[in-house]
């Protein structure tokens, strides 16, 4: 066992009791093993990060499994190459100690430690974002955090300052088609489609650039939760992602991505109604379809969460040679401002050496000292060109041919001239992709999105003014959802606000859809099944052999943590106890239960809200003849995803039945 030492390696012998001047006298300043460890305990925070400050991360590789040399000469892509990566998954609005399942935009930040250098792909689950220059970011932020003068509301966006800011900025429109859907309510980190967000550039040894668009697609499908049931998750777990992440990895069901790209060139570009390189519109991949170049998969959880998820800087501008900026304004003024936010947070200018964010590369400049310098320098050449190496000392490295060099080539014929603080008139659509985005949802997702408005725009308070101003920009989104807004709000359908550029019709997309694009798997799911005393043993055997043959994860519930004795006299443990153990958690639920479990089942109240949970989110119930009392008392009402524990339970649980939804929610 190793000794205790303070920080510079002095043992301690008693870690137990301060220095004190006799057993009652005061404590001695002279305790130098007191005043460390206080001192140091007193700095064990650092400022957390002022957006995505609750996150999750991991480790784990990429691997390059398409050539795409023809578009990049980065050694990331070259095919069979295999990368070291950390990704880190996060909320937006919410600070370090908030939860993991509220509405809210999840941030998709991957670090790949390449052979020529970090590459950090820093986006989002949502493939657009709410303003088109980085110049309004402080103001995005500053609104949908929590008000100035009351300290409320800790991570939501239903508040006044938001909404205020969103309907007098009618480009945020179809970021607010994505907000309001089930985009923001994932069931899984694992289960969660990542976006590049901004137009970045593609370059190959010849020095030729392309236009691309990043995208990571989960091997499990995506998949979100539902309204109501991300409330009871937030009081059931609210590490719930978290964890759901760390036990994954920790036993072997690995989460994996394909990496994909969208590619095009000027001329492509020039032929589209709306501008690539504006951040608040999407490519349709009808338009141009996703060419799958690699995968990521993560194998390995952090063994400090401080060391590894807190400190991880992720930087837009490191990029390794062969992949390149835009002129997207809000990436551009993202370039500069994620240098510096890392300096504020982590403290010294040398938060490059913080393993974390170290590259894996050899890497050498002239940049020396600052506060924390852990590299030891040696020789005096601290400068560049120098001439010392013709002494015989050592001069430095040097610039090399092959390094990162900004491709030149504009976006347009008229992209350089004046210094100007303008838009494009290319910017100037706000409505056209929210439309498409709307209209490309099932009947369910859509009833969603009108719900959300509703709830979102029912809290904002005196100023009354804001939610007919949101509700005539949805006018030109689409008039039904306008309509079932206002009604919901209970307002009169106010004039269509003006639009600076009418909005055009495009084709809608299944890929926007999440219902449309579900896997009908239990692969990385789980199941909870509900016991008591007396529960029959082949039947539980045959339900938990059913879900673990779908490659799903069985999870024994019952009212004690000690479990149920079944039917044959054996004792089942089990894996948590029903009151802890809600139906939320789950993605389908089986009840197996015998007559006399089922009565006094039905004097718990938790096992009534297990069912009645289940039900109203959507999700199978798969039940044995003797819990119908039990379904009976929750308003569990027979039909789609009610069955027996047959082998239509184990079918029927790789799936959610919307057509359940009450007709009032559909109708917002």
């Amino acid at each position: 066992m190793p000794a205790l030492t303070t920080n510079h390696g002095v043992a301690v012998s008693d870690n137990q009791n301060s220095l004190k001047s006799g057993w009652r006298g005061p404590t001695l300043l002279e305790d130098f093993v007191l005043r460390e460890k206080i001192f140091h305990f007193d700095h064990e925070r650092i400022p957390e990060r002022i957006v995505h400050a609750r996150g999750s991360g991991a480790h784990g590789f990429f691997e390059a499994t398409d050539d795409i040399s023809d578009l990049s000469k980065a050694a990331v892509f070259t095919k069979g190459e295999k990368t070291e990566v950390f990704a880190r998954f996060s909320t937006v609005a919410g600070g370090a100690g908030s939860v993991d399942t509220p509405r809210d935009v999840r941030g998709f930040a991957v670090k790949f430690y390449t052979r020529e250098g970090n590459w950090d792909l820093v986006g989002n689950n949502i493939p657009v974002f709410f303003i088109q220059d980085a110049i309004k970011f402080p103001d995005l932020i500053h609104a949908v955090k929590m008000e100035a003068n009351s300290g409320y509301p800790q991570a939501g966006s239903a508040h006044d300052t938001f909404w205020d800011f969103a309907s007098l900025m009618p480009e945020t429109t179809h970021m607010l088609m994505w907000a309001m859907s089930d985009r923001t309510l994932p069931r899984s980190l694992r289960m969660m489609e990542g976006f590049g967000v901004h137009t970045f550039r593609l370059v190959n040894a010849a020095g030729k650039s392309s236009f691309v668009k990043f995208h990571w697609r989960p091997k499990l499908g995506i998949q979100s939760t539902i309204w109501d049931e991300a409330l009871k998750l937030q009081a059931a777990d609210n590490d719930y992602h978290r964890r759901d992440l760390f036990e994954a990895i920790d036993t072997g069901a690995f989460p994996e991505w394909e990496l994909a790209i969208q590619v095009f060139d000027q001329k492509f570009a020039d032929a589209q109604p709306y501008d690539v390189l504006d951040a608040t519109k999407l490519i349709p991949e009808e338009d141009v379809p996703l060419r799958v170049i690699g995968r990521m998969v993560l194998n390995r959880n952090v063994d400090n969460f401080f060391a590894e998820t807190e400190q991880v800087a992720f930087l837009p501008t490191n990029v390794p040679p062969g992949i390149d900026f835009s002129n997207d304004p809000l990436l551009q003024g993202r370039l500069f401002s994620y240098m510096d936010t890392q300096k504020s947070r982590l403290g010294t200018t040398n938060f490059h050496q913080i393993p974390i964010n170290a590259p894996r590369c050899p890497f050498g400049n002239f940049q020396r000292d600052g506060m924390m310098q852990t590299m030891v320098s040696t020789g005096r050449a601290n400068y560049e060109p120098n001439s010392l190496a013709a002494h015989g000392e050592e001069g430095g490295p040097r610039e090399t041919p092959g390094g990162f060099a900004t491709t030149n080539a504009a976006s347009s014929p008229d992209e350089m001239g004046d210094k100007l603080r303008l838009r494009p008139e290319t910017f100037a659509d706000h409505y056209s992709q929210a439309r498409l985005f709307y209209r490309s949802q099932t009947e369910s997702e859509q009833a969603h999105i009108a719900s959300s408005f509703v709830f979102e725009l029912s809290k904002v308070g005196l100023l009354d003014q804001v939610p007919p101003r949101m509700v005539a920009n949805l006018r030109n989104v689409d008039e039904d959802l306008a309509r079932r807004v206002a009604d919901g709000l209970g307002i009169a359908l106010p004039k269509r606000a003006a639009a600076a550029r009418e909005p055009v019709e495009m084709a809608p997309s299944d890929a926007l859809s999440i219902h449309k694009k579900m896997k009908p798997t239990l692969e990385g799911r789980s199941v909870g099944i509900l016991i008591a005393d007396g529960t029959d043993a082949g039947e539980l055997t045959s339900v938990v052999t059913a879900v673990t043959k779908a490659k799903g994860k069985a999870v024994i519930v019952a009212p004690k943590v000690g479990g149920a004795k079944l039917s044959d006299g054996s004792q089942q443990k089990a894996d948590g106890q029903l009151a802890g153990s809600p139906s939320q958690i789950f993605d389908a639920v089986a009840i197996i239960v015998s007559d006399a479990g089922c009565a006094a089942l039905l004097k718990e109240s938790a096992a009534i809200d297990f069912a009645m949970n289940a039900f109203g989110h959507l999700k199978a119930i798969g039940a044995s003849e003797a819990a119908q009392p039990l379904l009976e008392k929750a308003g569990v009402v027979p039909g789609e995803g009610i069955t027996g524990l047959g082998s239509d339970f184990a079918k029927a649980a790789t799936q959610r039945f919307y057509g359940r939804e009450p007709s009032l929610r559909t109708l917002a």
